[in-house]
């Protein structure tokens, strides 16, 4: 059975016992959730039933068994007593409820996106205000391509080491690095992640956009502790990783392509039939990336870390391996 259906299962069990204002017999709950009423056998029934309700207690859900009033020990049935599963009055003005509609949207591209989703709309029905987006005609979004945020995320939700393969501005060959996370943060544009290397024994700040491949979860949970008040921007505006402009690239543009690269120039030289422009940036591959999806009518001249960072890029979407002689 997948996790899909299990969830499910669990889902109409709790529907089901809350529904009712009196305790619901067993096989009452067999004849109303599918899954229990399609059970192979009577044993099999039971044996899910017991599991589903062990697990919705250890979830915090108060199931309730109501012994029966016939003096042998008969059991009634089981309720979840709504007063005591509610959360207690919660009231927002709206300017928290602004600030909890930005923060559920970090994670729009993660795999929590549609519970913050979700949690955002059960907030509105509890007073008259609603979760604004930001401005009018303004949708306020935060969003990460990364592959490795939500792992991230998971690692440091769980207080995990994480691995991962970085590569250095100025190292083309990537290297492993095994992390303790203490935060994940965005500052001009990029995510960062802030944790102790275990590897050097002290705290460090990687670029996201850094990462290659992969990253993993590893080891037990709870292994470390955060420290108190950490400076999450301060220790990124401190760092190499965060440095802004640190680095010149040369590029050839077509006329009339790359505005946005054109918008961020130090200087725009024609040259034949297109232009060169001169601009600073801090990371190879954020560049890079951004470079690729201008195709053929953005060239690099320099730096050659750079070029070697599209060259990379446009054969693994080609599917191409590196030729080394």
């Amino acid at each position: 059975m997948s996790q899909k259906d299990r969830t499910e299962r669990l889902l109409n069990l709790l529907f089901a016992l809350m529904a009712s204002s009196r305790p619901v017999p067993k096989h009452v709950l067999k004849d109303a959730i599918d899954a229990y009423r399609e059970s192979t056998s009577d044993e099999a029934f039971e044996r899910m039933f017991e599991r589903d309700k062990d697990e919705l207690r250890s979830m915090g859900v108060p199931v309730e068994t109501v012994e029966g009033s016939d003096g042998i020990g008969g059991i009634e049935g089981y309720r979840v007593a709504a007063d005591d599963y509610a959360l207690p009055a919660v009231d927002f003005t709206a300017d928290e409820l602004a600030v909890l509609g930005l923060a559920a949207r970090v994670w729009e591209q993660a795999s929590l996106g549609p519970a913050a989703q979700r949690a955002m709309r059960k907030l509105e029905t509890l007073g008259d205000g609603s979760v604004v987006d930001g401005p009018v005609g303004i949708e306020t979004r935060i969003a990460t391509a990364e592959p490795s945020f939500p792992v991230l995320l998971e690692a440091l939700r769980a207080r995990r080491r994480v691995r991962f393969s970085y590569r250095k501005p100025e190292d083309p060959a990537p290297e492993p690095r095994e992390v303790e996370p203490y935060g994940v943060a965005s500052r001009r544009g990029h995510w960062y992640l802030i944790g102790r290397d275990t590897n050097r024994d002290a705290m460090r700040v990687f670029r996201l956009s850094r990462v290659v491949g992969a990253a993993s979860v590893v080891g037990a949970a709870g292994v470390y502790d955060i420290p108190a008040g950490l400076d999450l921007g301060g220790a990124i505006a401190s760092s190499s990783a965060g440095r802004v402009g640190a680095l010149t690239a040369r590029l050839r543009v077509a006329v009339g392509r790359g505005n946005g690269l054109r918008r961020r120039a130090i200087s725009v030289d024609p040259v034949g039939d297109g232009d060169v422009v001169v601009l600073t940036y801090s990371d190879d591959e954020a560049l890079a990336a951004e470079i690729v999806g201008h195709g053929a009518a953005v060239v690099v001249l320099e730096p050659a870390s750079l070029r070697d960072a599209v060259v990379r890029r446009l054969r693994s979407a080609a599917g191409i391996s590196a030729v080394t002689s």
